[in-house]
């Protein structure tokens, strides 16, 4: 199993807002580029989001760049101004059609010089065959679309290629897999930085998923049905589970649950949602404590509590190993300037799952 570590903190001052420079060149893919601009080009401030200002950069801005079907971005950023006078907190590069195109060095240059400057780098989908080419993933793990995962392996063998995992990140430099990925990746990188409360505001307004691992398998293989039926257990027991996450769940007590065998769940469990049972369940937990951080004031013991932890203790070891940071900290780094009632706080863990039911707006 591939584990996604989270990004070094690199919270902004509050004096500007997060600048991300999408890097624009012949080749792109459109549907990258706009994943990467629903995101972070957006102005949601009505809904709370803080503002980010999107760089779109290019060798010449005054040149539009083609993307396929027909369309163009107009870029707005030299790329040597990402150096000096624009300095970009992110560096996201979007997919490419064609992993064998010849590709501007001045684009390559602008990446190493970013990397070498401290700067998180982020590509999607076949994105990692520039990180690659750029010489920023020679002994890093990454991932690509896994059509495209033995290709990047064969050319790129310095580069330890993980074909399952949805995103990885390794020393500052983040790949995801193909398409909805890129998704996952980018709100997986709001999430880092602004916390998770704002990540599933972007999440519900483009109505989807807030949440997903980088552990999570990007190529699920789907068992021969009893399928409906599996399928409504499954649902109703992570519902269950979502719903109860303070109670002591155990493989066994949800596999009963669901009317199977421990095995047969377990496997169920895996093809369903890409991931076992457990994993799972942690990962709800932790989302679960991050919302509580953010939104109420509560001491964390109850924090522990409420999330399924059981003890703060517990709490820090799992923020530790998937978040790299304390409660403490974390809490002091996000927490929502509005506060919350309890009765609010309750249900924070659903929420967490399944982006609420607010109305969708951008």
């Amino acid at each position: 199993m591939v584990y996604c570590h989270p990004m070094t903190d690199r919270r902004l001052p509050r004096r500007r807002p997060q600048r991300i420079a999408l890097l624009a060149f012949p080749g792109i893919r459109a549907f990258d580029v706009a994943v990467i601009t629903e995101v972070w080009g957006t102005d949601r401030r009505d809904r709370g989001v803080p503002p980010f200002t999107l760089l779109r950069a290019a060798a010449d801005p005054a040149v539009p760049v083609p993307l396929r079907g027909g369309l163009s971005l107009s870029p707005d950023t030299p790329l040597d101004r990402l150096d000096d006078l624009t300095p970009a907190d992110l560096v996201v590069i979007p997919g490419i059609e064609d992993p064998d195109a010849d590709l501007p060095e001045p684009v390559l240059d602008a990446l190493r010089r970013a990397h070498a400057r401290g700067v998180p780098v982020a590509a999607l989908c076949a994105g990692a065959f520039v990180l690659a080419r750029a010489g920023l993933l020679a002994g890093r793990r990454a991932v690509t679309h896994w059509h495209l995962a033995g290709t990047l392996a064969e050319r790129h063998p310095e580069t330890r290629v993980e074909p399952e995992a949805l995103f990885i990140e390794d020393t500052g430099i983040w790949t995801s897999a193909g398409t909805a990925a890129g998704i996952d990746l980018c709100l997986h990188l709001v999430r880092t930085t602004h916390g998770a409360e704002t990540a599933a505001t972007i999440a519900r307004s483009m109505v989807t998923a807030p949440f997903r691992t980088g552990t999570q398998a990007q190529f699920i293989e789907h068992p021969t049905p009893r399928a409906d039926r599996d399928a409504d257990a499954l649902a109703d027991v992570r519902a269950h589970a979502l719903a109860h996450l303070d109670a002591p769940h155990t493989v066994a007590s949800l596999a009963a649950r669901a009317g199977m065998s421990p095995r047969s769940f377990a496997r169920h469990f895996r093809a369903t949602t890409g991931t076992t049972p457990l994993r799972w369940l942690v990962a709800q937990r932790v989302a679960a404590a991050r919302k509580l951080l953010e939104r109420t004031d509560h001491p964390l013991p109850e924090v522990a509590r409420r999330a399924g932890f059981g003890s703060e203790v517990t709490l820090r070891q799992h923020f530790a190993a998937h978040l790299s940071t304390s409660p403490r900290d974390y809490r002091a780094a996000f927490r929502h300037p509005t506060g919350t009632t309890a009765s609010t706080a309750s249900t924070a863990s659903a929420g967490s799952a399944t982006g609420g039911s607010s109305p969708i707006a951008r």
